[in-house]
């Protein structure tokens, strides 16, 4: 639900109705409000269904509503269309920028050049959630007082750092660096390239460290193993402790390559993957499975590998 139709069942909570268009009958909420007669309409106008309207109404909008237009208000951005889940991000993105607790910092972003995408993979569904939202783009700009930069390879590495690193683990994903204290307790040092973007570990150094690799167990998430792997030959892939999921339940993107033929590991790169690996993707590719990198325990993950 975007915000012009969450201001105007605003207006017909307030106001007792609200003029017919296209906005609102285009949106299939506002639709199956009028199909279970919380709404009805006229000619030129919609209606509230009193007490069936007011109850669904305050239950499940009217505090946010106020949350919503005081935040818009204050940023000048109450004529823009956002869905309701992009103005919720918007609002976290402040929160944590606000609390200093935002991961990746303003200031490192900053100091990255971090791209449009980059900044989406982090902070959103994909890496491609804010091309062409150009309205989005420049609220997260002005809100976090940081401008991203255009769609190419950033030279930036990600780390989280601890006092006497024994392990490095390149993470396909963020969500591991913002849990910061079993990885400091244990030793463990974190990178975060930025998915695909692994072309600045060419200037990476390990410094002799034992160096691991944790990412999705699915057909994306292993290419960027082989794609590190190329550049960094001694790391090393983490075997998941989590349980698969399936890719349709989930609405997954990333499909596996010649599901009728596991054997053929999805076009993987087979001698880059013991045998127990190899019966692992087989299985997850046979299933039609994929396995979330944040669902794994990385501690118990990496005491597999001594």
């Amino acid at each position: 639900m975007n915000w012009t139709v969450l201001k105007s069942l605003n207006e017909l909570y307030h106001h007792r109705k609200v003029k017919k268009k296209a906005s609102l009958e285009n949106d299939s909420e506002f639709c199956l409000l009028i199909d279970t007669k919380e709404i009805r309409s006229n000619d030129k106008f919609y209606i509230p269904n009193e007490q069936l309207y007011n109850q669904y109404y305050e239950k499940h909008h009217l505090e946010n509503f106020g949350i919503y237009y005081g935040f818009l208000e204050k940023y000048n951005l109450l004529k823009k269309r956002f869905e309701e889940g992009d103005i919720k991000k918007l609002i976290e993105l402040e929160t944590k920028n606000d609390a200093q607790t935002l991961i990746p910092s303003r200031e490192q972003l900053i100091k990255a050049q971090e791209t449009v995408r980059g900044f989406s993979t982090m902070f959103f569904k994909h890496d491609k959630y804010l091309d062409r939202k150009d309205s989005l783009i420049d609220a997260i700009n002005t809100i976090l007082n940081i401008k991203l930069v255009e769609n190419k390879d950033q030279q930036y590495l990600y780390i989280l750092q601890c006092d006497n690193p024994k392990t490095i683990v390149l993470c396909e994903n963020l969500d591991f660096l913002r849990k910061d204290k079993m990885p400091r307790a244990n030793n463990i040092e974190l990178w975060y390239a930025g998915g695909r973007n692994v072309k600045k570990l060419k200037y990476a150094d390990t410094r002799g460290i034992r160096i691991f690799y944790s990412g999705d167990w699915d057909k994306d998430g292993l290419e960027i193993f082989e794609l590190a792997k190329a550049i960094i030959p001694q790391i090393e892939l983490l075997y998941p402790t989590a349980e698969g999921k399936s890719i349709v339940d989930t609405d997954h993107s990333s499909l596996w390559k010649h599901p009728e033929k596991p054997e053929l590991l999805s076009g993987l790169n087979k001698s880059l993957y013991p045998l127990n690996y190899q019966e692992k993707i087989k299985s997850l590719i046979k299933a039609d499975y994929w396995i979330v990198e944040e669902a794994n325990d990385l501690k118990k993950m990496i005491e597999a590998m001594h």
